[in-house]
Parts: structure tokens; sequence; C-alpha cells
């Protein structure tokens, strides 16, 4: 499945084609979460859905299938993550989710939103290790809003790009996330101030 069959999902099956798409991330659908949230901001662009039931509707769909994993890694334990390794590749993801709670702790669950596979992976691993749920709710879930604002804002600025930004994303991880968002911001800013400066000529005329 890639984008366009997506969007094609969305305009039969409106908001719940995108909470399933995100809830369903966490056993492995084959369209990354972001290209996914950054459809959703291109179709709100189109005009097929509204802001803020999108926004609602992936933000649930982010923490439910994350909040998923650590469900499982808490109750069902070790023998969910051994499951994950037989899945080709993942090892190196696993290793890699490791260290970083190795060196951040709790913190870890908020960096690793930044981090394709990563962030499902860690979830697994904390639930594993007992992390409270309040804890990890508070953690995941305020990163996730973050999340899901920036990658909505990010489909709405790249439109039909979605898919290919996505894939980039996706395969080279934070460094290119992180110079996307920073464009974006910068992008946005430009935008409000050229709408102040045209307010304020509209205003004085």
């Amino acid at each position: 499945m890639n984008v366009t069959t997506l969007v094609a999902l969305i305009e039969h099956y409106g908001y719940a084609a995108l909470f399933f798409s995100l809830w369903l991330g966490i056993v492995g659908m084959p369209i990354p979460d972001e290209a996914i949230v950054m459809t959703g901001g291109a179709v709100i662009g189109l005009g097929i859905l509204k802001p803020l039931p999108t926004f609602v509707l992936v933000y649930l769909g982010v923490i439910s299938g994350l909040s998923l994993g650590y469900v499982l890694g808490r109750f069902v334990g070790t023998p969910i993550l051994e499951k994950i390794r037989r899945k080709k590749n993942v090892d190196r993801y696993i290793a890699y989710s490791e260290q970083l709670l190795q060196k951040y702790g709790n913190f870890a669950v908020c960096i690793s939103y930044m981090l394709p596979v990563v962030r499902h992976i860690v979830p697994y691993l904390v639930g594993i290790n007992k992390m409270s749920y309040k804890r990890y709710a508070l953690l995941s879930y305020s990163s996730g809003l973050v999340w899901t604002l920036i990658f909505l804002t990010l489909g709405r600025v790249f439109g039909n790009q979605v898919q290919a930004v996505g894939d980039i994303i996706h395969h080279y991880g934070m460094p290119i996330a992180m110079a996307l968002i920073v464009l974006t911001a910068g992008f946005v800013i430009i935008k409000y101030r050229m709408t102040v400066q045209r307010s304020d000529k509209n205003n004085r005329a």
C-alpha cells in the first residue's frame, strides 16, 4: 500500500482510515508513520478532511499504537521481544533502542519519536522494564502531541510529495527529520510575518 492508496481510503472511510493505519503501525504497516501523518496534513490542505478532527484522530492513532507496544511489553514481557527479533533487520534497532534507554533513561521515550522503527520498539522495552503507566503516558503522550503537530504541518507544506519525504525520513532518521522540521518552522514563521505585514498595511490603508 502506498500514499495514493491511503488517500483513496481516506476519501472512502474518512478519519477512521488515518486512525487505523497508525494504530496498526505497531504490527508493521507498509507505509511509514511519518508518511501517514503527513498524508493527514496533505488531505487537510486539499479540503478532504477538517483540521481539528484530523489532528485528534491522528494523535489518538499514534498514541494508541505505541501504547499497545507498552502494554504487550508490560504484561507479556520478554517473549514478545523475542518474537520481534525474528523479523528481518530488527536486531540493530533493538540494540540501538537499548543503548538509547541506557544513555538517556526515561527521556529515551521522548527521543525515540524522532527515530523510525525505534519509536515502536522503545515502548516494548520500557514496558518490559516495568516503567509505570503514569510515567510512560506523561512522556509518550506529550511527545506524541508535538510529533503529530510537526508532521501534520510538514504534510500541509509538502502536499503531494509526502510519500517521497516520508520515505527519506524513514530511511535516514533524525538528521533528515530535524532538517525538515527546521525548514518547515522557518516557512511557517516567514508566512506568518508576511500575513501580519499584509494585515498592518490593510489597516493603515
